[in-house]
């Protein structure tokens, strides 16, 4: 008997259960329509939101900084790696969230475990919204302050939680999504800032499906709601509408200070490859300058919606362009992803452990770069393939 026979049989689990996959290969550049396992299909399950991520000016910009700064920067932050394009892209994303500062890390998912655990200890308490991203939660477990949940988006459950725990420790840190990314609904961030006031808690906001997408050009949630100076750490993304790779907490010069000392992905993970800060910049300064690829997004999401509703589907209560189709049952959900590839059409299907069990559905990610032709055909395929199916009449 084999050592690995248990991982054998938990893969042979996911075959039998209808939710094994083999990943699907990209022959090109992330775009409205892509070479998917050598087949030209309609593209529905990317973040790049804005098009970005193959814009002439940011591949423009990364080739530059490639040539300046070379492939890597051959170090973490503190010893050589804080090359002065990276303070730059820092400067920039300040500006641009209309925040004091902001701090880059490597991913979405570093900010999370670094800065949760260094800005709370043993003797504090977080408070989380339960359908917050996993990196939240692992973010989470790696501190030391003890934990509470409230129910997604419910203010009385969260002001319950804080009446009866507010007074046990020194500092309380509420932390939602700006946008939760299963679902596409928005925080009821101004109730939370309230609550946060009211019972003297910081606040912590992970902006990622909300960074480039709301707000003025895209600044984002806080700026949705006109909560400038009212949220203590927002962390955003460079992965998904800013089409590059990375991410950042704005939040006041005291904070930066505190990260760049104790964030352990800055201390101990090599910087962002200037490549990717060159492209950071260039992107940035194209929402700063228009509101066209905000716009295009929205335009394009309402589209959609509006034709998936009126086929008869369940588009759930999104309030973004993510448009989730709930399906329920995990393997036709999985067999309406693999019917809509084969007809040309990329929805993956989010299942258990992702989402709840029996809450299968696949996840529409709408972008800027989307044609109005795009978007047809693929509400034909949905249609189409839906009522072969039975999901619809």
């Amino acid at each position: 008997m084999s050592k690995l026979d248990y991982i054998e049989q938990q893969i042979q689990e996911l075959k039998d259960g209808g939710v094994y996959r083999v990943l699907p290969v990209n022959y090109g550049a992330c775009t409205n329509v892509i070479d998917l396992n050598h087949s030209q299909v309609v593209n529905l399950s990317s973040n790049n939101y804005l098009g970005l991520a193959n814009h002439p000016q940011v591949k423009k910009a990364a080739i530059k900084a490639v040539k300046k700064y070379g492939a890597g920067t051959g170090s973490v932050r503190t010893i050589v790696g804080n090359q002065d394009i990276l303070e730059e892209s820092e400067e920039v994303l300040a500006e641009f969230k209309r925040e004091e500062a902001v701090t880059v890390f490597q991913s979405g998912l570093n900010c999370n475990i670094g800065t949760i655990q260094a800005i709370v200890n043993k003797g504090d308490l977080i408070v989380s919204d339960e359908l917050n991203h996993a990196s939240i939660i692992d973010g989470v477990r790696l501190s030391k302050a003890d934990k509470a949940v409230f129910k997604h988006s419910d203010m009385k459950d969260l002001e319950k939680v804080l009446k009866e725990k507010r007074d046990q420790y020194a500092n309380v840190l509420i932390i939602t999504d700006g946008v939760f990314s299963m679902d596409g609904d928005l925080a009821k961030l101004p109730d939370i800032v309230k609550l946060a006031k009211k019972y003297n808690c910081l606040t912590y906001v992970d902006d990622a499906h909300g960074s480039g997408v709301l707000g003025e050009s895209g600044r984002g949630t806080v700026d949705h709601y006109g909560l400038h100076g009212e949220v203590d750490f927002i962390i955003g993304t460079l992965s998904k509408a800013i089409g590059v790779i990375g991410g950042y907490v704005a939040s006041s010069k005291i904070v930066k200070e505190w990260l760049l000392h104790r964030a352990r992905p800055i201390l101990f993970s090599t910087a962002l490859p200037p490549a990717a800060v060159g492209a950071i910049i260039a992107s940035v300064h194209l929402l700063m300058e228009s509101t066209e690829y905000t716009d295009r997004l929205w335009e394009n999401a309402n589209y959609f919606k509006a034709g998936l509703a009126k086929l008869g589907f369940d588009t759930g209560h999104s309030e973004t362009p993510i448009t989730p189709v709930m399906i329920g049952d995990e393997a036709k959900t999985m067999e309406f992803s693999k019917a809509l590839l084969e007809n040309g059409v990329f929805v993956s299907g989010i299942v258990f452990p992702t989402v709840a069990k029996g809450k299968g559905r696949l996840r529409c990610m709408i972008s800027a770069s989307h044609e109005k032709t795009d978007l047809d055909f693929a509400i034909d395929v949905f249609g189409r393939v839906g009522k072969e199916m039975g999901l619809i009449k």
